[in-house]
């Protein structure tokens, strides 16, 4: 059975601690079982301009939003012992051990895997492998950049590229692709 959590973060600037929001969608089966999303204070509240208009996130919008650390123990609980996906894998991790690594947080014990990865197995023809297109691909509309949305198209792409497979797993979706589970 499909079981994982697909998870985005924006972030206020270019450094990886600076998440100003995540979102979690979690699924077993093909069916949502949780979703969640929080505004975050990064610790240094400097957003650059770039980072705004992409997401819409502002200073003001979190001045008075919890830090991350004291988010953790809820959201620990829900990532621990988990499979996590997301899009470009590589930035979600690196933000999520920046903050670990920030406040010095007991650790994740997750592994992960990324839907770029995937969805250039699955469906290789896409003219790129961005977010929006591999959704729009499979025909779903959302508001890229807004972590819930993103988050939630994730989701839709690993059950769809499961389906596509024939997969019953993540993991059994990763052997098909020829790809690997990576512990966080």
């Amino acid at each position: 059975m499909l079981e994982f959590t697909a998870i985005d973060f924006e972030t206020a600037n270019r450094y990886a601690d600076s998440a100003c929001s995540l979102a979690a969608v979690s699924i077993a089966g093909q069916s949502v079982m949780h979703e969640g999303y929080t505004l975050i204070k990064p610790p240094f509240n400097r957003f650059d301009e770039d980072n705004i208009r992409i997401h819409g996130i502002t200073p003001q919008m979190v001045s008075a939003k919890p830090t991350f650390d004291a988010l953790w123990p809820d959201i620990r609980k829900r990532l621990n012992k988990r499979i996590l996906i997301a899009h470009y894998a590589v930035f979600d991790t690196r933000v999520l051990r920046s903050l670990i690594k920030r406040y010095n947080l007991p650790g994740l014990n997750a592994s992960y895997a990324c839907t770029v990865e995937i969805s250039r197995k699955v469906w290789p023809d896409l003219p790129n492998h961005k977010l929006d297109t591999v959704a729009g691909h499979l025909g779903f509309t959302f508001r890229h950049h807004q972590a819930l949305d993103d988050a939630r198209a994730c989701a839709r792409i690993v059950c769809a590229a499961a389906e596509r497979t024939g997969a019953s797993s993540v993991e059994d979706l990763l052997t098909r692709t020829g790809l690997k589970l990576k512990h966080f």
